[in-house]
């Protein structure tokens, strides 16, 4: 049978030992017996190496390997149950293993507290740009007008209408802001529901018609829908999740091009809704962040189209709240294809 690396060393220690017992006990038994007595040298040799090899595995075991795992203990931020569940061993390759998992879980621990920070930092910082931005130009332009401007109606009427557009993008922020805190910590109930899709669709379009006749941008299915497609989800989230990628379809679409919604089967159980427009599309590099907050591809153009740089956010959380999936494909200079799954109504 093959020893574990602790009895090999109790068994190495205690040969050695041995060794060195059994030539004294010989130059003892000639000094003092006249000569060499086989059998008594060889029974003081195996007495010594079994008692020595106890008393060194012993050792081994409590003077070694429990002080090994209390500092394990000690030191372990993680929970230590699966670790107390462990009969106590002395074989030190299990010992190591357990301390390399440790290490690993403490690396892997850092690393990931590390990455929060950094998050953090960003997220902190987006929130304060997004806010600042606004504030400082309604503050800007109450000051014109509060120095003699609002007496001149024309710049007044001008300026006021500025300042609304600021509030109204900071009530923006904070209202997203606010929904995704909630659709985070679950405080968000979803109200669930049968509705038709397709009328759902036709209602968005409706809604953002004048946004898109701005830009030339045409709205419509890939194909005409004559029966309804019936889904369960919360309708109002719905509606936003149509109306942040609809919305995003027209802002970074190209002028004069189009905005094609389509309605497939996923699977047995599932339709995909698919927001596909011929704009600028996204670098590969970007695709990972797209549903980050605040994150924007190009922030000049982000902001200058307004919003507050959470739709995309929104759009993954209520998505996620629903148990479904969302995807994006894009091809720079080509466009982008958004879609995300629903449940059929059987």
């Amino acid at each position: 049978m093959k020893l574990t690396r602790t009895y090999k060393f109790a068994f190495k220690s205690s040969t050695f030992l041995s060794l060195i017992v059994c030539l004294l006990t010989s130059i003892l038994s000639v000094l003092f017996l006249n000569g060499i007595n086989f059998w008594f040298i060889f029974a003081c040799t195996v007495s010594f190496f079994a008692l020595a090899f106890f008393v060194i595995q012993f050792r081994v075991e409590r003077f070694i390997y429990k002080r090994v795992k209390n500092i394990y203990n000690e030191v372990r931020l993680l929970d230590v149950s699966d670790l107390d569940k462990k009969t106590i061993t002395s074989d030190m390759e299990t010992l190591s293993k357990e301390v390399k998992k440790f290490a690993e879980n403490k690396r892997l621990e850092i690393e990931m507290l590390q990455i929060r920070e950094e998050y953090r930092r960003e997220f902190l910082g987006n929130v304060s740009h997004e806010l600042k931005t606004p504030l400082f130009t309604v503050q800007g332009y109450i000051l014109t007008l509060l120095e003699g401007a609002i007496n001149d109606k024309s710049i007044r009427n001008k300026y006021l209408e500025r300042a609304n557009k600021g509030v109204e993008r900071l009530i923006d922020v904070v209202k997203d802001l606010d929904m995704i805190s909630k659709l985070e910590s679950g405080g968000m109930n979803l109200v669930m529901e049968n509705f038709n899709i397709v009328e759902l669709i036709q209602n968005v379009f409706d809604l953002l018609e004048m946004k898109a006749k701005k830009r030339n941008i045409i709205l419509a299915f890939n194909k005409a829908y004559e029966t309804p497609l019936l889904v369960n989800a919360d309708l109002n989230r719905i509606e936003q999740v149509l109306i942040n990628l609809i919305e995003n379809s027209i802002k970074y679409g190209k002028t004069h091009g189009k905005t094609i919604v389509s309605i497939q089967n996923h699977d047995i159980d599932s339709f995909i809704i698919k927001i596909s427009d011929d704009g600028e599309g996204v670098k590969e590099a970007n695709k990972s962040r797209l549903f980050e907050r605040f994150f924007r591809v190009d922030q000049s153009r982000s902001r200058e189209q307004g919003g507050s740089g959470l739709g995309l956010s929104i759009v993954k959380h209520i998505t996620e709240a629903h148990q479904q999936q969302v995807f994006v494909e894009s091809e720079y200079g080509v466009g982008s294809t958004f879609s995300f799954t629903l449940k059929k109504v059987k």
